[in-house]
């Protein structure tokens, strides 16, 4: 078994210059590497307590958080962009480096009494998955932690995810 770490691709200037991306596409088209994967998810978020749904951020957040919400027996709950469910939804808006952005859930996906992980591919500077947090609590859930594969740690990201615990098994620092 080789290290996650392993699997992960960096390709320099992509999107744009300056920028190293961190492409999780040659772990997850590995099935040994996608699967301990998701053994690393489970096993780094075993001890938070009982968890009855795990949120994803579209998209790549849903190829690491379906898995993972059936290894630990509970629902997944997609957390999309805006205009993508057909039923009655509950968004909230964030912003990005240039502009806003709105991500939304159906009305019904989570309850009160939920205790929800949050799960995407990559923690960067954390706005995303701060306004998942702020989502999924807006209908009086509780927030139990966020888990990603990769956290690239000079962006800080776990600054906007205070009073809950994070975890990711492959950090990428001081590139």
């Amino acid at each position: 078994m080789k290290p996650l770490v392993d699997y992960i691709r960096t390709i320099p200037d992509f999107p744009k210059p300056g920028i190293l991306f961190r492409d999780i596409v040659p772990l997850v088209e590995d099935v040994d590497g996608f699967r301990q994967s998701i053994a690393e998810l489970k096993a780094g978020v075993s001890n938070w307590g009982p968890i009855t749904k795990v949120a994803g951020a579209e998209a790549r957040g849903f190829i690491f958080g379906a898995p993972l919400a059936l290894e630990l027996n509970v629902g997944f709950v997609p957390l999309r962009k805006p205009n993508k469910l057909p039923f009655e939804t509950v968004s909230v808006e964030y912003e990005l480096e240039y502009g806003t952005n709105r991500i939304e859930m159906h009305k019904d996906s989570i309850q009160p009494n939920d205790r929800v992980l949050l799960v995407d591919d990559l923690l960067a500077t954390g706005g995303t998955v701060a306004a998942c947090r702020k989502l999924v609590e807006s209908q009086g859930a509780t927030v139990v932690g966020a888990a990603f594969v990769i956290e690239l740690v000079d962006l800080k990201g776990r600054e906007k995810l205070k009073g809950i615990p994070v975890f990711a098994p492959v950090q990428f620092e001081g590139e």
